[in-house]
C-alpha cells in the first residue's frame, strides 16, 4: 500500500541519521498517485531474484524492490490500453548492485527511447504512445535493486526527491525503429544480384540495396558451414535478399539489428546470435522460408527481439540453444509477426531460466503449432528433453488471446 508523503519523509530522515551513506530515492510532494502513469500498470519483466516481484517496482512503496536474477535483466510496466509517456523516474534500494549501462524501451516496437551510463534517475524522452514501457539494465557490478519504476506525461514528471541517487547524464545511441507494418506474406523483388565467395563481415551498417546475395556453402543443415554476414557487436544489417544457398545464414557476434532481410531458403539457420555480453539484438521487418528446423538460433545470452516478421515452411521462428558448449538464461520477445506453415512459434529452456514474451502472433496453415515449447537444457552431447507447452506463466509470457489462427 502506498504510504502517505509525510510518514516516508520521516522515514528518509531516520535513513539519514543512522547511515548517511545511505542514498535512496524517494518521491517529493509533487510525484501524486495520480501523475505516476505506473501506479495500477501491470508489471513483468526478464527474472527476479528470490524474495522480489515485478510488481514492487510499480506499488508507490520504496521499501520493496525487484532485483533481476542476474546483474542485468529488464523489468517492465504496462497497460492495456495505449498510453502516451515521456519521462521515467528510477528509484533505487539500497543495498544493491550499481547500475554501470541502461536503456529504456517501447516494448512494443522494441525501439530505444533512452540510454545512458551510470545510476539513471530522471530520464525524459519524446513523447510516445505505447502499451509497455522496459527499463533494461545492460550493465551493472551485481544486480541491482528497482524500488519503482515511475512514468510519466507531461509536465507531471517530479522535478526533485528529498535525496538522490547520483546521475549521469543519458548518451545518445542509434534507435532500432520497428518494421514496415503489419507482415502480409508479400515478397519483395530483387533489385540486383550479387556473387559472394566468402563470408562478408559487418561493422557499423552495411544496406544491401534489395539485392540478393549468393552464394555459400551447399544447403545443407551442416553447422560447420560459414555464414554469408558476420555481423560485429552493434552492427547493422539491412535490405538484403539472401539466396540459396545461404550456408549458415548471417551471424550476430554481439548484439546487432537485422533490418528488412529476407531469406530465399532459410538453409541450416536463418541467424544466428551468439555474443554473450548480454544486451538485445533485434530482428525487424524482414521474412523467411524453406526451413526445415530453427530460424532464428539463439547460442549466446540476452534477449533476441523479433517484430513484424513474416516466416512460411518451416520448424520454429526462434530457438535458444538447449545443448550448446556453455548454458545461458535467454529472453525471447516476439510480436507482430505472420507465420504460415509452421511446428512452433518458439522453444526455450525452463530450467535455465529462459523466457518467451510473445504477442500479435498470427499463424496460417499451422492449427497443430506448438506456441511456447518448453525444453530441459542439457549439456553439449546429449539431447534436451521436450517438457511440453507453457501458456501464461513464468517462461512462456503468451496468453491464447496473443495467437490469431487463420
Amino acid at each position: 500500500m502506498r504510504r502517505p508523503v509525510a510518514l516516508r519523509w520521516i522515514a528518509v530522515a531516520a535513513t539519514a541519521v543512522t547511515s548517511a551513506a545511505i542514498m535512496v530515492a524517494l518521491p517529493s510532494a509533487q510525484a501524486l498517485a495520480a501523475d505516476n502513469l505506473s501506479l495500477g500498470a501491470g508489471a513483468d519483466g526478464s527474472s527476479k531474484a528470490s524474495g522480489t516481484s515485478y510488481g514492487n517496482v510499480r506499488d508507490g512503496n520504496t521499501g520493496t524492490y525487484w532485483s533481476p536474477a542476474s546483474a542485468t535483466g529488464y523489468v517492465s510496466v504496462k497497460w492495456s490500453s495505449a498510453t502516451t509517456v515521456s519521462s521515467a523516474v528510477i528509484r533505487q534500494a539500497a543495498g544493491g548492485g550499481s547500475i554501470s549501462a541502461w536503456r529504456v524501451l517501447n516494448a512494443d516496437s522494441g525501439s530505444v527511447l533512452s540510454s545512458g551510463s551510470g545510476s539513471p534517475s530522471t530520464i525524459t524522452f519524446s513523447a510516445t504512445s505505447l502499451k509497455k514501457l522496459t527499463f533494461e539494465i545492460t550493465s551493472a557490478s551485481a544486480a541491482p535493486r528497482i524500488a519503482e519504476f515511475e512514468s510519466y506525461n507531461g509536465g507531471s514528471t517530479p522535478t526533485s526527491s528529498p535525496t538522490s541517487s547520483p546521475t549521469s547524464s543519458p548518451t545518445s545511441s542509434p534507435s532500432p525503429t520497428s518494421g514496415t507494418g503489419t507482415p502480409t506474406g508479400a515478397w519483395p523483388s530483387s533489385k540486383g544480384s550479387v556473387s559472394i565467395s566468402s563470408t562478408v563481415d559487418v561493422s557499423g551498417t552495411f544496406d544491401g540495396g534489395m539485392k540478393t546475395y549468393c552464394c555459400i556453402g551447399d544447403g545443407s543443415q551442416s553447422e560447420s558451414q560459414d555464414p554469408m554476414f558476420s555481423i560485429a557487436n552493434g552492427g547493422t544489417l539491412q535490405n538484403v535478399i539472401i539466396g540459396s544457398p545461404a550456408g549458415d545464414g548471417v551471424h550476430c557476434e554481439g548484439t546487432c539489428t537485422i533490418r528488412n532481410v529476407w531469406w530465399n531458403d532459410i538453409g541450416e539457420d536463418a541467424a544466428t546470435f551468439k555474443g554473450t555480453g548480454g544486451g538485445t539484438s533485434y530482428v525487424i521487418g524482414g521474412g523467411a522460408k524453406g526451413g526445415s528446423d530453427k530460424t532464428f538460433q539463439h547460442n549466446g545470452n540476452g534477449t533476441v527481439n523479433i517484430s513484424g516478421f513474416y516466416l512460411s515452411g518451416s520448424g520454429k521462428l526462434y530457438r535458444g540453444c538447449g545443448n550448446c558448449t556453455n548454458s545461458y538464461q535467454r529472453h525471447v520477445r516476439i510480436d507482430n509477426v505472420l507465420l504460415n506453415d509452421i511446428d512452433m512459434v518458439a522453444g526455450i529452456n525452463s530450467n535455465w531460466g529462459d523466457t518467451a514474451t510473445i504477442t500479435r502472433v498470427t499463424l496460417t496453415n499451422s492449427s497443430g503449432a506448438t506456441v511456447c515449447g518448453k525444453y530441459q537444457g542439457v549439456a553439449k552431447g546429449s539431447e534436451p528433453k521436450y517438457l511440453g507447452e507453457g501458456w501464461n506463466d513464468a517462461n512462456c509470457k503468451v496468453t491464447q488471446s496473443d495467437i490469431t489462427y487463420k
